[in-house]
């Protein structure tokens, strides 16, 4: 059997064995996703809009969506569940783990998500561990999250989050270039994550160091601002992987302060994608805007 068939139906088998054991579901959740760790489903029927703006022009625009969501786990992704959230203490063992249920809040101007309350179940559908007030985190592509964002965001507006989320353009090269030491410098933006808020354009970046070799020296993931009236950006957080010192925050030399963008460095060039993306694309990027 070849592997991608033999992987899917792995994945049939999960989704039927999580829906024969919660009878309910099959009437309540829609699935999203699942892997040899996780199977994802919302309720389309939560989805709620909590709270919304109207504009100077008179437009209603929602700032708090708030729906239901469940993980079903296997045995390795609840001991990567329990591990997460440090309760090994509370189930030591993975395999009275079964699934969760989840109250979540997202605001789609800041693309963040928040696990207002959580309730973890065993196999019998009882209540092993509870929490409530999670953090509120930026949904990325780094994001466990990130389907069920898309989800809930697309039952309220018509733009296709789900859609552009695994879209062969979601990454826009900005720029690719040989350094003084024969390494290899590649800079894309991710789409999904770009709203345009003011003349700044907030987006996610990933940027690879390899050298002549191919073999990976670095790799940046960025938050930036990036003003493309005024041609200057400002980095507002990330991460740093290398191969000695793994994933670490990233620390920014201009403390978050904008920095010109030169025309003779390679940065520019990845301006002028970013200014030609925005006008192409006027739409996408403002399409939870309040302005």
């Amino acid at each position: 059997m070849p592997r991608k068939i033999f992987h899917y139906a792995l994945l049939v088998i999960f989704a039927a064995i999580f829906f024969a054991g919660n009878a309910h579901a099959a009437d309540k959740w829609y699935w999203l996703y699942a892997d040899d760790r996780y199977s994802k489903f919302f309720e389309p029927a939560s989805v709620k809009v909590e709270k919304k703006i109207v504009t100077g022009d008179g437009r209603e625009i929602p700032i708090e969506i708030a729906a239901w969501t469940k993980t079903a786990y296997t045995y390795e992704g609840a001991a990567d569940t329990i591990k997460t959230y440090g309760i090994a203490n509370i189930i030591p063992d993975p395999h009275a783990l079964s699934y969760s249920i989840a109250l979540l809040k997202i605001n789609p101007q800041n693309r963040t998500l928040q696990y207002a309350r959580e309730d973890f179940y065993n196999a019998k559908d009882e209540v092993i561990w509870s929490t409530n007030e999670g953090r509120v985190r930026e949904i990325t592509s780094q994001s466990f999250d990130e389907d069920f964002y898309c989800a809930i965001v697309d039952a309220v507006f018509d733009f296709h989050e789900t859609e552009h989320k695994i879209a062969e353009d979601r990454w826009l090269e900005l720029y690719s270039y040989t350094n003084a030491d024969g390494d290899t410098v590649n800079l894309t933006a991710d789409t999904t994550t770009m709203r345009l808020k003011g003349s700044n354009l907030v987006l996610w970046e990933w940027e690879t160091t390899k050298n002549p070799a191919g073999q990976t020296l670095q790799i940046r993931f960025m938050k930036k601002a990036v003003n493309l009236t005024q041609g200057t950006e400002s980095i507002k957080g990330g991460r740093v992987w290398t191969p000695t010192n793994a994933w670490h925050d990233l620390v920014d030399e201009h403390d978050g302060a904008y920095r010109m963008i030169k025309g003779d460095e390679p940065d520019y060039k990845g301006l002028v994608r970013l200014r030609a993306y925005a006008k192409n694309n006027s739409r996408w990027i403002c399409r939870y805007s309040l302005d």
